[in-house]
């Protein structure tokens, strides 16, 4: 009978509105929630049997579509953990060694032993950097939970440097092998010095003096040495002989270095130290260090996070040593409006949201990561107001189509014969 139909129809238009006002209380409640994706209510006709000499109503059914990729605005903050997405990447996030997720609430602080983990209990996932297997990795296997604990205390021991020096073609050639720097004796005689910092396992500076002789025509002795073997009031004899010493040669025609770089120096309690002189000339000028580095530092207490827009994760020391600790990924689906919202703002892959795929911040679309900003919720409270009162108005014209229907089919029990 088409008044059952009738009334069937309007419960389904109320129940439709129902689920529409729903999504509305959800966007309001949420429109101040970090990374928040705008829910909506879609419907879908259902049609009836209709023919020529009867009509049965149909009706709607409703589908709610959260619209995850669209992007909120960002706003700045005070605080480097505080993190957002320009593209279409996500962080991928897990809960209590679950897991992986993907979210936009990158509102990320740490807890008490050191994990960042954004206000629903997340923790941000990434690559261990100190990790070469899983700093490589291209995908879910390789992540691990960042903890910035690791970096409270920190030395490095000294494993490279270089140094470029001009060592003057004019100066006077030592040709008694027994006053050369290497034979470290009383009377040695030198051209050039100068002295270097490095560090040993335990961060302990270990300086070397750096003797440059020249030998003959083109030719150089560099002899290194621990300045802490030194004689008293400094220089030869050292209590122990030189680190390391090598024959420098250069070329005639331009001055620059053709043999005896790179030099191999172990430092006292540490590693080997490779350097690097292959930039020192010999030409006709003064004996000048243009540019001298070595790697290594002593302990020193973490004074701040850096997270560059490329997902670099770096502990920036008191000293002034920065240290890239974690990469941070990003992660993307062939479908993210069809992804499983889940508690906390997180989303779950799905079959019809295709499997997650994670990548590099700046690499194709997954975006660059804004360190100290945050993305707002992408819900417009005015648009929610004006479907809100468009969801009652709609609920009571159906709930008038019931009555009315409802009232046709007292009048049509009560008929008497």
């Amino acid at each position: 009978m088409s008044l059952f139909g009738t009334m069937r129809t309007s419960i389904s238009g109320m129940d439709g509105q129902s689920t529409r006002m729903s999504t509305v209380a959800d966007n309001i409640a949420n429109v101040s929630t970090t990374g928040y994706k705008r829910a909506s209510t879609e419907f879908e006709t259902i049609i009836g049997s209709n023919n020529v000499r009867s009509y049965t109503s149909g009706g709607i059914s409703s589908l709610v579509r959260y619209n995850i990729s669209e992007q909120g605005g960002l706003t700045g903050t005070t605080s480097t953990t505080d993190l957002a997405i320009r593209g279409e990447g996500y962080f991928l996030v897990s809960r209590d060694n679950g897991p992986a997720y993907l979210t936009r609430a990158g509102s990320f602080v740490p807890d008490a032993s050191g994990y960042l983990v954004n206000t629903a209990g997340y923790s941000l996932m990434g690559y261990d950097l100190s990790n070469a297997s899983a700093s490589s990795a291209n995908g879910l296997s390789g992540l691990t939970r960042i903890n910035i604990n690791q970096t409270a205390l920190v030395a490095s021991p000294t494993t490279a440097g270089s140094i470029s020096a001009n060592l003057s073609s004019t100066a006077t050639a030592v040709t008694d092998p027994d006053k050369l720097p290497s034979a470290n004796q009383a009377d040695a005689t030198f051209t050039s010095k100068t002295s270097r910092v490095t560090y040993d396992n335990l961060g302990g500076k270990v300086e070397l003096d750096i003797y440059f002789t020249k030998t003959a025509d083109n030719t150089w002795e560099v002899a290194v040495y621990n300045k802490a073997d030194a004689a008293a009031g400094g220089g030869f004899p050292y209590a122990s002989g030189p680190l390391a010493s090598e024959t420098l040669d250069f070329s005639p025609t331009n001055g620059a270095l053709t043999s005896g770089s790179p030099l191999s120096i172990p430092i006292p309690g540490g590693q080997t130290m490779t350097y690097d002189l292959s930039s020192s000339t010999q030409l006709s000028s003064p004996f000048l260090i243009s540019n001298a580095t070595e790697n290594g530092n002593a302990p020193s207490a973490l004074d701040h996070i850096e997270i560059s827009n490329d997902g670099i994760l770096s502990a920036v020391y008191q000293d002034g040593t920065r240290i890239a600790k974690f990469l941070i990924p990003l992660a993307t689906v062939a479908s993210p409006d069809n992804l499983r919202p889940i508690d906390g703002n997180a989303f779950a892959d799905t079959a019809a949201s295709g499997s997650i795929l994670v990548g590099n911040a700046r690499q194709g679309t997954f975006g660059s990561i804004a360190s100290s900003s945050l993305e707002n919720s992408t819900v417009d409270l005015g648009s929610e107001l004006t479907t809100m009162i468009e969801a009652q108005r709609s609920y009571a014209a159906n709930s008038k189509v019931f009555q009315g229907a409802s009232e046709m089919m007292d009048v049509l029990m009560n008929l008497k014969t």
